[in-house]
């Protein structure tokens, strides 16, 4: 079944996934293209997920020593205040996908999630690993088009040209293939608690 068409009142989910919404990401000279509409879309699910009750998890990338998001440096706090509890986290991880190698898979299956909507950066890397594990271990995955970004990805001489963020971001999604929900706009997500905790 291709979920791209599926009908607006079907794109509910009972957790959101914030990838990397760190300040090296989305502020100064290295921030992502469209930062500041990054950062009205994630806020308003963030907003949203938490006043329905659905679980927020922030997934905090530790970069390498001297790297932008490096441990305990400025860029690598999260941008989003968190609001620590039971319906709401913050998963550490070192590699791409948010899955390898933390709780992130355990936290949902104790929570009951059964759906997921997927925002943050960088859409062809972390978002990308974090939201083909989450299709891989059976969860129903949103991918709100206008709510993950990159960066553009430089010329190579002799073999292509510059290709745009907003391009770069679209394939990334795209590529995940027709399990994914990729043409719905983070306004149209809507969500629930899970199941578990009603």
């Amino acid at each position: 079944m291709d979920n791209r068409a599926l009908p607006a009142d079907a794109w509910i989910v009972d957790a959101l996934i914030v990838v990397d919404v760190q300040w090296a990401a989305v502020s100064g000279a290295r921030a992502v293209p469209g930062a500041a509409r990054l950062l009205d879309r994630t806020t308003d699910l963030i907003r949203r997920a938490r006043s329905s009750g659905a679980l927020v998890v922030h997934v905090q990338n530790d970069g390498r020593p001297g790297a932008d998001d490096e441990p305990h440096t400025p860029g690598w706090a999260l941008h989003h205040p968190v609001e620590p509890g039971l319906t709401e986290a913050v998963i550490r991880k070192t590699r791409d996908d948010g899955f390898e190698g933390t709780s992130l898979g355990g936290l949902l299956a104790e929570s009951g999630v059964r759906s997921l909507a997927v925002c943050g950066t960088m859409s062809e890397m972390c978002v990308q690993a974090t939201a083909r594990t989450a299709l891989a271990r059976g969860y129903r995955v949103v991918l709100p088009y206008d709510a993950h970004a990159t960066h553009d990805v430089p010329a190579a001489p002799g073999i292509s040209e510059e290709i745009p963020a907003a391009a770069v971001s679209r394939v990334a999604a795209w590529a995940l293939g027709s399990e994914a929900e990729v043409t719905v706009r983070a306004a149209d997500v809507t969500f629930a608690a899970p199941a578990s905790w009603s």
